[in-house]
């Protein structure tokens, strides 16, 4: 049986695959593993029983990623659960942006009781014309689940669409519409478009990439879209383009006091996910991995370990390790187990940076013996039989 607790409501459109074997808890003190949302995990104390994490949603700021590898907490994301809900807040935002619809929307509410408010519209709505997006350039920084999707439909929109991602994988590249212009640099996307949009994670590589340079690069009267993370843009360098006009609009998901009010800022209050199918598709998929690994040991879509894969356990006995990714690390591992006559039907080794991760399938149950002695390696951090 394991214990899962949920840091944050879950769809129980997830919580309803957990069968037999897992029971949903309050006690985190006497759970395996956790489900988060939004929930801040920095400052709360885990147990030492705690083995997994699933976050129900892309972004992991609110999770101790390199601290709970060093324990052998494997932190689990749902990465593409959401796109779609975030690609048609995208859309929403480009018309935002390129129609001044919310101008015109508040003038309608605020005459709504003119005697002739059909005459009144058709002298006023010129002040509210804006552009079509049929035609435009826009830059897509960053390939990944989201940034495809954008892409391909602003390619359906008649956009000329320019797509920047040095690291794409192979699924999104093959998922890429051929229409789509590859540009080798982030300059070619500030020089040629009216339009760009940012969907890559947050990390120490890109934490303030829009800033006053990238901003001077871009065209004049330029529109920012920006519904992956508020850090990745410098709020001061958006207030000073907007000053200047070389900013025409800054459409952002997650406001703050820097940014919201300002003239030319549309801000939206994190909607991008928050749409019932995201919602119930993230839970799906954090309890899918969840139980894949509690069960299996397989990891699917980690963010701090290796992801690795043997499939259904089917032999006597599977022995996952986590360790860091040193030299000799699997000769020492099936060294125990072959000074003890174990043969290993099944192994898998793989590394991601610092960390990594080993599952090695045996003909019988090891002792506790074994399982000592692979702890007492130098770099394990944890052991687990199943």
């Amino acid at each position: 049986m394991f214990t899962v607790k949920c840091l944050n409501p879950i769809s129980d459109q997830g919580l309803d695959l957990f069968t037999s074997n897992f029971e949903v808890m309050d006690d985190l003190n006497a759970a395996d593993a956790v489900l988060v949302r939004s929930a801040g995990m920095h400052d709360l104390e885990v147990p030492d029983s705690m083995i997994a994490v699933a976050r129900a949603g892309a972004g992991v700021n609110n999770i101790p990623l390199d601290a709970y590898a060093e324990r052998g907490i494997t932190v689990f994301n749902t990465p593409g659960a959401n796109a779609n809900g975030v690609k048609e807040l995208v859309i929403a935002g480009l018309l935002l942006a390129s129609r001044d619809i919310i101008g015109g929307y508040n003038w309608v509410k605020e005459n709504a009781k003119l005697d002739d408010l059909p005459k009144a519209v058709e002298k006023q709505k010129k002040a509210y014309a804006g552009n079509e997006l049929k035609g435009k350039s826009i830059g897509v920084i960053g390939l990944g689940a989201i940034g495809v999707l954008v892409a391909n439909i602003c390619n359906r929109l008649g956009m000329k669409v320019y797509g920047y991602d040095p690291y794409v994988s192979v699924r999104s590249a093959w998922s890429l519409s051929r229409m789509v212009n590859h540009s080798s640099s982030l300059d070619e996307i500030y020089k040629k478009c009216d339009y760009i949009t940012i969907h890559v994670p947050c990390i120490d590589a890109t934490r303030g990439m829009i800033g006053k340079e990238a901003i001077y690069k871009m065209k004049d009267g330029v529109n920012i879209l920006n519904f992956a993370r508020g850090e990745l843009v410098d709020d001061l360098a958006i207030k000073e383009g907007l000053a200047t006009q070389k900013v025409k609009h800054y459409v952002t998901d997650f406001p703050n006091k820097n940014v919201a009010g300002l003239d030319g800022v549309i801000t939206i209050p994190h909607l991008g996910a928050s749409t019932e199918e995201s919602e119930d598709n993230c839970a799906e998929m954090a309890v899918e991995q969840l139980m894949n690994f509690l069960e299996n040991g397989n990891i699917v879509n980690s963010v701090n370990y290796p992801n690795c894969n043997l499939g259904d356990l089917e032999s006597e006995a599977r022995i996952t390790v986590h360790h860091k990714n040193l030299p000799n690390m699997i000769g020492q591992l099936t060294s125990i187990l072959a000074g003890e006559d174990y043969n290993i039907v099944n192994m898998l080794n793989k590394s991601k940076g610092a960390w990594a991760y080993s599952m090695l399938d045996v003909e019988k149950r090891p002792t506790k013996d074994i399982i000592r002695k692979m702890r007492e390696i130098d770099g394990v951090v944890r052991v687990r039989v199943l």
